[in-house]
């Protein structure tokens, strides 16, 4: 098993015409294609989730306009962000935090001024020792996201003896695919490189691809944003994985092209 450290982002490190995974959930993996073939790369969409609005849309959005009025919003991905401004705007005098800065970056698209995210690791670990969640005893919290997502992340504000509430405004669903996609992850040369950023998104991959394509996708490199997709990716079966720095596009690319 090889594993491969992960580079800053650089305009340097060109992806020469390799094929490049994207299994960002369905409908959002065009920004990341746009930068493959900015790099020089072919970029492939095989989402790894599909994103469904709240089934109880009003009750959530009746939610959320309560929420806003809490001392602390923790928003778990840009997918939350999203899905909960179709719901209500996101006016709301609480401190905001992000995950990671891609989703920050969506927040303040949405109108969100001032964000907080972690600087360095783009992961739950990394939100949970921001300065902005150091004291939250009584302090009302709630966690933005869908169903099933950021386990340890809602355990430990609550250890924190935060009043946390969870509000799920969107979820997620394993995807379809159509025969080209399949038939293009089949013909995939070694050198492809195919881009993890949810454990989630990898599970339905393994479950849900015809084994002779997962079997194709596990001889690429598997590109991890984190240890822990590392670790998943190598129980799945990949032998050779590249570690990014984070999950954010620039410093996925930036492995993909090692």
């Amino acid at each position: 098993m090889s594993h491969v450290p992960a580079s800053p982002p650089s305009v340097e490190s060109p992806l020469h015409g390799r094929i490049v995974v994207i299994t960002r959930p369905a409908g959002t993996g065009s920004s990341m294609a746009r930068q493959v073939r900015r790099r020089g790369g072919v970029p492939l969409l095989l989402p790894g989730l599909a994103l469904r609005g709240a089934d109880d849309a009003a009750g959530a959005a009746e939610a959320l306009r309560a929420a806003l009025d809490d001392d602390v919003l923790v928003f778990t991905s840009p997918a939350a962000a999203r899905f909960a401004a179709r719901l209500a705007p996101l006016r709301t005098d609480a401190v905001v935090l992000a995950v990671g800065l891609g989703t920050a970056r969506v927040l303040r698209r949405l109108g969100v001024h001032e964000p907080l995210a972690p600087e360095s690791r783009q992961d739950s670990e990394g939100l949970l020792a921001h300065p902005a969640l150091a004291q939250l005893h009584g302090k009302r919290v709630t966690l933005v996201g869908a169903p099933g997502g950021r386990g340890v992340l809602g355990e430990a504000l609550a250890m924190r003896a935060a009043r946390l509430h969870e509000l799920h405004v969107y979820r997620r669903a394993p995807p379809r695919w159509q025969r080209r996609q399949l038939d293009a992850v089949r013909a995939l040369p070694v050198d492809a490189r195919v881009l993890l950023s949810s454990a989630e998104a990898l599970d339905n991959l393994r479950t849900g691809l015809p084994a002779d394509a997962f079997a194709a996708l596990r001889r690429t490199v598997a590109v991890a944003s984190s240890e822990r997709l590392a670790q998943a990716a190598r129980a799945a079966g990949f032998e050779h994985i590249a570690l990014a720095a984070s999950a954010v596009g620039e410093d996925m690319l930036a492995a993909a092209a090692r």
